[in-house]
């Protein structure tokens, strides 16, 4: 399964290694720290203020939606029906 990210970007859901929020990143000098260090795998798809950072093993996406709305979105298709 694919998750709309911002723009055109369709990430595997497989390949996410966590959706963090924008108040957890600028909150934390270690992530602040780590975005430095991936400086060069990280892609800005926000037009204006980005609202969420999705990792994966290749990028690093700031992404315009919510971390909440991309965590609905990741886990839409892995939902079990209870009868």
């Amino acid at each position: 399964m694919y998750v709309h990210v911002g723009e055109d970007v369709m990430v595997r859901t497989d390949e996410i290694i966590a959706i963090l929020d924008k108040n957890s990143v600028q909150a934390s000098e270690d992530i602040k720290q780590f975005l430095q260090q991936k400086e060069k795998m990280v892609q800005n798809l926000a037009k204006n203020a980005f609202k969420s950072l999705v990792i994966t093993n290749k990028e690093i996406y700031l992404s315009p939606l919510a971390s909440t709305t991309l965590k609905k979105r990741s886990t839409k298709g892995n939902r079990q029906f209870n009868p």
